[in-house]
């Protein structure tokens, strides 16, 4: 039984351990591996709208997520939210469940679409989730990316509209 729950202050070690981790490969994420623990915090947890924890039966956190805004002002309105695993609960759909819960989270607080701005090319198991979960590929940033071991990669901009109506 997973539960998707908001971020407490208590949480911070073991979602500090899960970014670290997921970080240090430089093959996903735009976080360096010596990115200090302060920007990390800013960026998951003080930054955003609302952050959120998954936890499986075993009470461990799974995942982690944030929802903000994707810009102030006149592009408010389009959500960007961040996601990650943690090593010992990958493949078990906790970024399925994480993605899901941003979308009808951010529906709830109005926001009409989501973006995700910085998709890595070669991530190809987010870019085929995100897609299956609805996203698009509405552009290509090349060479965007500086990966640890590939060089230069492009990026994705992906997109999903959460709500029906005027354009």
């Amino acid at each position: 039984m997973l539960r998707i729950e908001p971020f407490q202050d208590a949480d911070w070690p073991e979602i500090h351990a899960i970014l670290r981790a997921a970080f240090a490969t430089g093959d996903t994420f735009v976080f360096a591996p010596d990115t200090p623990e302060a920007d990390l915090r800013r960026a998951w947890t003080e930054a955003p709208a609302s952050s959120f924890t998954a936890r499986g039966a075993d009470g461990k956190i799974a995942g982690v997520s944030y929802l903000k805004a994707n810009q102030p002002g006149l592009g408010s309105h389009v959500a960007n939210a961040g996601y990650v695993v943690a090593e010992h609960a990958r493949g078990q759909g906790i970024a399925t469940a994480l993605c899901e819960h941003s979308q009808k989270e951010a529906a709830a607080r109005g926001f009409r679409g989501m973006q995700f701005n910085l998709v890595v090319s070669t991530n190809e198991v987010a870019v085929r989730l995100w897609q299956k979960l609805g996203f698009r590929i509405i552009g290509t940033a090349p060479g965007a990316f500086r990966h640890a071991t590939l060089g230069y990669v492009d990026t994705f901009i992906m997109f999903k509209t959460l709500t029906t109506g005027e354009s």
